[in-house]
């Protein structure tokens, strides 16, 4: 791989007459008048037209300019979390496109300065961060090649020595302020298992880990040294190389990621950074560690199931009650869990943490919660995992004649003759310490309880584990 054989994709320029600038500022002007939306629309099909079209390095870069501006006034709707359409997941992507295009154009010079390559660079990778950080928090899978393109921006970095110069962006969700920074906050959110984070925990994600990620470095892979750490093939279309793969590449492109530096760094305090960030670090740093999330051996299953989702509808369903009940196909299973697929359209009813009520043929219903979503071309994949034990309907009221709130008790049995008990509610419905009434299925009498802290807690559900007699 040399700097005259590289190999970044991007389009053919087309044979038309090349894309009029004299009047993109009034395009752009008249698009932020129209609904969001179709404002979106016309500043995409403006910059397709142009990484399509023959243009001088200035005249690219100007436009390249305007444009990213315009991202920034589209971006700002997609700063609380919410998800972004598939118009705005294309924009990311054309102008990283635009990007690598003007990048081709620079390295083609003679003598392409270093502040200015480094710049070019940045927001190439910039743009293909971002494209990588809207798919995951879509739940999809990015195209190979986002991989391919990103290792490579950073290996002409490596080779032109402008890793590390600075470059100011002003872009949220926060960036890393240089190429290395901003290239290992792509490989440590790919390496985080970012389907299974919740709704708007990889954007936190990716924010949080803007001021750690250059900590870490990429070495010189060493087949005889015995380090711990992911390897990353620059030629690869993958963040890192699994745990079980071996390195068959070339060894100039094989590294080993070393996040020493970068976990010390976690456990120091740092006063601008949200609990919320910090505990969701905590969370996924041992993934970079390549300690894998499934602990059991899956059996391949193809049996129709159904979900009861929810805890209002398992709540009824306990009841024999027949609430609404979601059609799914169990792919695989084991001791700690299933993969479902089902309909693409049920996802704005799963997210990451929903409880759900498994129905299986005669089997028993399980009781599970949603711990990874993926969406792809054969409908919505769900991971659950199993929440062992009996579950009962119940009641609970802040005073003995107050408005009842369902609940779901889960019973487990313990060695002996005792049991382990949880009362399952809404996240926030109810406070710790909080003094309840707790009536149960079938049972008229109620029981006076101060309702625990929580041993088990997700975006739409919280468990408080209960002592009943």
């Amino acid at each position: 791989m040399t700097l005259d054989t590289l190999r970044l994709e991007v389009p053919d320029l087309l044979e038309e007459d090349a894309a009029s600038l004299a009047d993109l500022n009034e395009h752009l002007v008249n698009a932020r008048q129209q609904p969001h939306d179709l404002g979106l629309q016309q500043v995409l099909s403006l910059l397709f037209r142009l990484n399509r079209s023959a243009m001088t390095l200035l005249e690219r870069q100007r436009a390249l300019q305007s444009l990213s501006e315009e991202y920034r006034h589209y971006s700002a709707a997609y700063l609380t979390g919410t998800p972004p359409p598939t118009l705005f997941v294309r924009l990311c992507g054309e102008l990283a496109i635009g990007f690598k295009r003007l990048l081709l154009q620079i390295l083609q010079g003679r003598q392409p300065s270093r502040p200015h390559l480094a710049w070019c660079l940045y927001m190439a990778q910039y743009f293909l961060a971002q494209n990588l950080l809207r798919h995951f928090q879509l739940y999809q899978e990015p195209p190979p090649s986002l991989w391919r393109d990103s290792h490579l921006l950073y290996w002409i970095g490596e080779h032109q020595e402008c890793l590390d110069e600075s470059v100011a962006a002003a872009f949220q969700p926060a960036p890393a302020s240089s190429l290395r920074g901003l290239y290992q906050q792509m490989l440590l959110l790919g390496l985080s298992n970012p389907f299974h984070l919740a709704e708007g925990e990889c954007p936190l994600l990716f924010g949080a880990l803007a001021p750690l990620a250059g900590l870490a470095r990429l070495l010189p892979w060493d087949e005889e040294e015995d380090a711990e750490g992911p390897i990353v093939d620059l030629t690869e279309s993958q963040p890192c190389l699994g745990y079980a793969q071996k390195p068959e590449g070339s060894r100039a492109y094989l590294r080993r990621f070393e996040l020493g530096a970068l976990l010390v760094a976690l456990h120091e305090p740092a006063p601008l950074q949200s609990s919320a960030e910090r505990q969701l670090l905590e969370q996924v740093q041992h993934h970079w560690l390549g300690q894998q999330q499934r602990r059991h051996p899956r059996a391949e299953q193809d049996v129709e199931c159904s979900l009861v989702v929810g805890l209002p509808a398992i709540h009824a369903q306990l009841l024999e009650q027949r609430p609404e009940r979601t059609d799914t196909q169990m792919l695989d299973t084991s001791p700690g869990g299933a993969r479902l697929l089902c309909d693409p359209d049920q996802a704005a009813h799963l997210p990451i943490g929903q409880l759900v009520l498994m129905l299986s043929g005669s089997t028993t219903p399980v009781l599970a919660l949603v711990r990874w979503r993926h969406l792809n071309v054969e409908g919505l994949h769900l991971g659950l995992s199993f929440l062992k034990g009996l579950p009962r309907p119940a009641w609970l009221r802040r005073a003995p004649s107050a408005q009842t709130h369902p609940g779901v008790l889960q019973s487990t049995p313990t060695p002996g003759s005792g049991w382990h008990h949880g009362v399952w509610l809404p996240t926030g419905q109810f406070a710790a310490d909080e003094k309840l009434w707790l009536q149960l299925g079938g049972v008229h009498n109620q029981t006076v309880l101060q309702l625990p802290a929580a041993n088990l807690s997700t975006p739409s559900v919280t468990r408080h584990p209960l002592q009943l007699a």
